[in-house]
């Protein structure tokens, strides 16, 4: 038994399970206390993302651009930039400012670093040397936005991070989400808070992409709740280690160990479902010493005998297609696997190079198709091939129409959701998040696959 694995077949790329790099830059700028990220580049390149964030997160998106038009490409974009960053300081008066670059940008050559570093000396000359202003390269025309994502967190630590040898936070460690919903963001932070281990997130997305809606009134300038601080990044070199929970983002873990010898755990499964919720505590405890307490252990049996309830009975055997983000497909065939189910066909839009390899240390006793920079075409053809016999589909909902066509339940995860309310708010990480995916699993398979009045139901 063993993987298979092999690229597209043809250049074009149908429907994509990817886009462009400048969003994950975003995300991750948006999870900065008082952040703004700032597009350099045309009023498209913002209004693109703000969309897809605001119908997967249904919140508003705050999102500054410096409007290029056609003339910026003869001229360049500095003027561009030096009108925008005073305009955002001067109204909003932000934390910190992600300068992302974009493809019009990067093809006019537009040298974004030196345009900084010249503002931000003018900025300081007006007064203006409270906001933290930060270059982050994103090419559209390159990578995708786990890169993107990558680039981002790695800007904000070589930028902002200072030197700290003393290691003045005791046991803290830092934790690099990835592309993360809200509501796992918030289930590490629930094992790392009952192990009562200090953290810091980098970075975090929690409230920002899931804030309340509070009958009072609005302070001004409007920020939303939440997010890691710009000081807070500023002493992640006190931490006794670095886990970066997706290895697409694990490059400023990375930098972080060069430049100041903080430890980098990159390397394990992400915690989804048994095995890798496992790994990730063992890692903490590893680098803090704090012990893993028996509410994780009572939360690890409850998902246990969950799944020791449904897995004979109704799972085992079953056929599954998973496709989205590399670490949560990843994550999901561990799961999948623990439930006794088959993971026929995996895929990701990414070139993340150590997919196959991962799915190829999970794969004992299963031949896995494994489908290097995938799209939606290859998930529909797949699916819709009679003789792979796919039962599930785990994915988002850009597959639905797949659903509609075939009637082969999908289980939506990731990203984006959005004709479905609620699912960033919940978990798939961690010992609760495994127990929701398999109840959700679960009742799928009993709404496609058992009548009502079943026998079997009423055992």
């Amino acid at each position: 038994m063993s993987v298979n694995v092999c690229g597209r077949d043809r250049q074009a790329i149908i429907d994509p399970l990817v886009t462009c790099m400048p969003m994950g830059a975003m995300w991750a700028v948006l999870g900065v206390n008082h952040g703004i990220p700032l597009v350099q580049g045309s009023q498209g390149c913002s209004t693109f993302v703000r969309y897809h964030l605001a119908r997967h997160f249904r919140e508003p998106i705050e999102i500054a651009v410096s409007s290029f038009h056609e003339s910026t490409a003869v001229f360049g974009g500095k003027k561009n930039l030096d009108i925008s960053l005073k305009t955002i300081i001067q109204r909003q008066n932000p934390e910190l400012i992600g300068v992302v670059t974009t493809c019009s940008s990067e093809i006019i050559g537009d040298d974004v670093y030196g345009f900084v570093d010249s503002n931000k000396q003018e900025l300081k000359d007006l007064g203006y040397s409270g906001t933290e202003i930060v270059p982050i390269n994103t090419p559209s025309f390159a990578g995708s936005h786990f890169t993107g994502y990558d680039r981002a967190i790695d800007a904000l630590i070589k930028n902002l991070t200072v030197a700290n040898d003393h290691r003045e936070d005791d046991n803290k460690i830092n934790v690099i989400p990835g592309l993360l919903n809200p509501g796992d963001v918030n289930e590490i932070k629930h094992m790392l808070d009952a192990m009562y281990v200090p953290y810091t997130m980098l970075t975090d997305i929690s409230e920002t992409f899931n804030s309340p809606l509070n009958p009072k009134k609005q302070e001004h300038p409007y920020f939303g709740k939440g997010g890691v601080t710009v000081d807070e990044i500023k002493n992640v070199s006190a931490s006794k280690g670095t886990v970066s929970i997706t290895k697409y983002a694990k490059t400023g873990a990375e930098t972080l160990e060069q430049t100041h010898k903080v430890p980098a755990v990159i390397d394990n499964l992400p915690p989804i479902g048994i095995k890798g919720t496992d790994e990730f505590l063992k890692a903490v405890n590893k680098l803090t010493g704090y012990d893993i307490i028996d509410t994780l252990m009572t939360e690890r049996g409850l998902t246990l005998d969950l799944m020791a309830d449904v897995s004979a009975r109704y799972l085992a055997g079953r056929k599954v297609v998973i496709f989205g983000d590399p670490t949560l497909v990843t994550g999901l065939t561990s799961l999948i696997m623990e439930l006794g189910m088959e993971p026929v066909m995996v895929t990701t839009g990414s070139d993340e190079k150590t997919f196959p390899t991962d799915i190829e240390s999970l794969s004992k006793h299963q031949n896995i198709d494994v489908i290097i920079e995938g799209d939606l075409k290859i998930v529909e053809d797949y699916v819709k091939d009679k003789d792979n016999g796919v039962e599930v589909i785990l994915g988002s909902s850009e597959a639905r129409f797949i659903n509609y066509d075939t009637g082969i339940p999908l289980v939506r995860f990731g990203f984006p959701v959005y004709d479905r309310v609620g699912y960033h708010s919940q978990p798939v990480v961690g010992y609760r998040g495994a127990k929701r995916v398999t109840e959700m699993i679960t009742n799928e398979i009993l709404a496609k696959y058992y009548e009502e009045k079943h026998w079997k139901l009423q055992q």
